[in-house]
C-alpha cells in the first residue's frame, strides 16, 4: 500500500496514537471474510466484521463479530436491552455511517452508536477490522479497539469459537 494512501479509519488511529498495521488487498464482491483472512494470512477467528442494526425502540447498535461466527439477533438485543433487533438495509449503511458494504468500520462513524463485540476478542492478542474502505484493513490489539471505540464485550453469536 501506498503510503500516501490512508483512510479515514488510519487517520484517526495516527491521531490518538494508537499503533496498528494496515493491510489491503484486491477486492472481489464475491468476497468472504474466511477468504479476506486467508489473504491476511491470519486465523479468521482474528477478523472481525462490523454489522449495524436497528432495535425495535428505533435506536442503532453495532456489533463486531468474527468472520467466522453469526450475529445472533436475540443475543445481540438482550445485550442492547432492547426487544428485538434487525439488520440494517444495506441502502441506509452509507447514509447512517458513512460507510459502504464491505468497507464498514467500528471506528470513525459518522455518529457514535452504542458498539458490542464479541467475547472471544478476550482470547486473541490482535484484531483485524476493516479500515473503512473496501480492500484496507487495519490490525491493533483488541484493547485499543475496544478503548477507542467504547464497546462492550458480549456473547452475541449463535455459537462460541
Amino acid at each position: 500500500m501506498k503510503k500516501e494512501e490512508k483512510t479515514n479509519v488510519m487517520r484517526i488511529l495516527d491521531g490518538k496514537k494508537i499503533p496498528y498495521e494496515s493491510h489491503s488487498y484486491e477486492p472481489d464482491a464475491t468476497m468472504s471474510g474466511e477468504e479476506i483472512a486467508g489473504i491476511l494470512g491470519e486465523d479468521a477467528s482474528k477478523v472481525f466484521t462490523t454489522l449495524v442494526t436497528q432495535g425495535k425502540s428505533g435506536a442503532y447498535y453495532v456489533f463486531v463479530v468474527p468472520v467466522v461466527e453469526e450475529l445472533d439477533l436475540k443475543k445481540a438485543a438482550k445485550a442492547a436491552g432492547e426487544k428485538a433487533i434487525s439488520m440494517i438495509k444495506q441502502k441506509e449503511l452509507l447514509p447512517l455511517t458513512g460507510y459502504v458494504h464491505g468497507g464498514c468500520s467500528p471506528v470513525g462513524m459518522k455518529k457514535a452508536f452504542p458498539t458490542f463485540i464479541h467475547e472471544t476478542v478476550k482470547q486473541i492478542d490482535k484484531i483485524f477490522v476493516s479500515a473503512g474502505r473496501v480492500g484496507f484493513q487495519i490490525e491493533l490489539s483488541p484493547e485499543d479497539l475496544i478503548s477507542l471505540v467504547g464497546c462492550k464485550v458480549a456473547d452475541i453469536t449463535a455459537c462460541n469459537l
